[in-house]
């Protein structure tokens, strides 16, 4: 970097970078987390030294006026949005997209023989051209079907070097080498795309943020990849994209999310589907009921600690303490404890949540089967009956009630985890382990999952996964909330966790 670099360096502030963000968020609708601001930095130097403007606040100015700074934008974009992808990534997807949607697809477009998909956040190319590969080879008869990939991104230079279709071989590192033979031709160290199946995938400049009705129109598409996208979008941006594309897919219409995304708590107009070790979304059928997205009770401390026997599993380390929970439920209340607020929710949980914190757990179940007659469907409600009831060893009904959860609510975390319990007492480990899978895909912070994934692996004698499980969960469990520590620990502390998951580590030969 030159001199003008550092002088633009040394003028840019904090305060210049949190402007930035403001404008990216409000022009773009990207979001970017504290730990990004140097990356916000790194793009307003380059573009100030690229554009030869070597004051901040004129340029932050222009990028603010309305109507004036398309141009910019698009370079800025650029800047922000240097996504790395390849060929077939992520490969369950594929398998899943091969394997589980397009044979539906294909029965039940058969009349109209048409199929049109669209891949959200394309990048250089890679992704669409995939879903055109897929789509090509498994096709019975290609040549009868109007088959159409289209592709968006806000990324100008992104979409130039997609339409080219030249790849390196890095780019292809996932590709079998018969898929390579019949699609690409090998041009110097670039990999050419067949031209005939470049013509299916057509590229357009578009921002999520953007409405447009003619292009969000029902049944427009099919199938939406919309993959590591919704992550960098601010949160009102992201739920008004899935709202977008929900009506473009219409019913039976299937969404591919990046691994670290969700719908939990953005729509519940999608089924969860859980097949080929990946999870993905099919849109509703009209005259299936909408759920509203819930909030899971929110108490406000943590019990005492208390460590299971090491062979213990996790629903029989809770029994195990039947004697001194039946002592804390039999004792008297005790007149000075004192209730927290009434968590978020439809109904006062505030004296079951309370008598959950002294580890009352048989009075505190009473009390929520104590609430009034319409509270009985209430999701918040009938999630800490079934931690209570798990607490108590009543694992069948703790089961029944979970399921009732997630009948009315499937990206209900909580409740997949609590049924992981209850699958676990039942002998049913891969049941167990599905619903902790599903509970830590839901909820990427959530450490109760990945901890009893470890404590499942140790019991099949998976040394490996168990440790890696553990080590995942010992991360999770130093910025877990609180609350949920509280609700699913099982009466125990965050610390006792955090210590558990350090010995069963040491043992399976980790550092802990």
């Amino acid at each position: 970097m030159g001199s003008g670099g550092a002088r633009v360096s040394a003028s840019l502030s904090l305060e210049h970078v949190e402007r930035l963000r403001a404008l990216v968020a409000a022009r773009l609708g990207l979001h970017f987390e504290d730990d990004k601001l140097e990356s916000l930095r790194d793009a307003l130097r380059a573009r100030l030294e690229e554009s030869g403007v070597s004051d901040a606040e004129t340029y932050l100015a222009r990028l603010a006026l309305p109507g004036s700074a398309r141009a910019e934008l698009q370079r800025l974009a650029a800047r922000l949005t240097v996504g790395e992808t390849y060929f077939f990534r992520h490969p369950d997807h594929f398998r899943a997209f091969e394997e589980a949607v397009l044979p539906g697809l294909l029965a039940s477009r058969a009349g109209a023989r048409r199929l049109r998909l669209l891949s959200a956040g394309c990048a250089s190319g890679e992704e669409p051209y995939s879903l055109a590969i897929a789509l090509d080879r498994l096709l019975p008869d290609r040549t009868s079907w109007q088959v159409e990939v289209v592709a968006i991104d806000v990324n100008p230079d992104a979409l130039e070097a997609a339409r080219k279709g030249e790849y390196s071989e890095w780019s292809l590192r996932e590709t079998d080498a018969e898929t390579r033979a019949r699609y690409f031709r090998r041009s110097g160290r670039a990999y050419e795309l067949d031209p005939a199946l470049r013509e299916t995938v057509t590229f357009e400049e578009r921002n999520l943020k953007d409405a447009d009705a003619a292009f969000w129109r029902p049944g427009a598409f099919d199938v939406i990849f919309c993959r590591n996208v919704t992550m960098y979008l601010e949160p009102a941006v992201t739920r008004a994209a899935i709202a977008r594309f929900g009506r473009a897919l219409g019913p039976g219409g299937h969404l591919f999310l990046g691994y670290a995304e969700t719908l939990r708590g953005i729509s519940s107009e999608f089924h969860l589907c859980h097949t080929h070790e990946t999870f993905y979304y099919r849109m509703r059928a009209l005259d299936e009921p909408r759920p509203e997205p819930r909030i899971e009770p929110e108490p406000h401390a943590e019990p005492a600690p208390w460590l299971p026997e090491p062979d213990a599993s996790w629903v029989e380390a809770i029994q195990r303490s039947s004697d001194r929970i039946a002592t804390l439920v039999t004792a008297p209340p005790d007149s000075g404890a004192r209730a927290g607020p009434a968590p978020a929710g439809r109904w006062n949980l505030h004296e079951p949540l309370d008598l959950l914190r002294q580890e009352r757990f048989g009075a505190a179940l009473e009390s929520v089967r104590a609430l009034p007659d319409a509270a009985r469907d209430d999701p918040d409600a009938l999630l800490l009956q079934g931690v209570l009831l798990v607490n108590t060893g009543q694992v069948k009904e703790a089961e029944r009630v979970s399921a009732r959860v997630l009948a009315a609510d499937e990206l209900n975390a909580g409740a997949h985890y609590v049924m992981a319990l209850c699958r676990e007492r039942a002998g049913d480990l891969a049941g167990a382990a599905d619903h902790d899978r599903t509970a830590a895909y839901l909820d990427a912070g959530f450490a109760m999952p990945h901890f009893h994934l470890g404590l499942l692996a140790q019991r099949r004698g998976d040394a490996a996964g168990a440790r890696r499980a553990l080590e995942t969960a010992l991360t999770l469990f130093s910025r877990e909330d609180a609350a949920r520590i509280l609700l699913f620990g099982g009466g125990f502390s965050r610390e006792a966790l955090a210590g558990l998951c350090r010995a069963r580590i040491q043992a399976l030969g980790g550092r802990g």
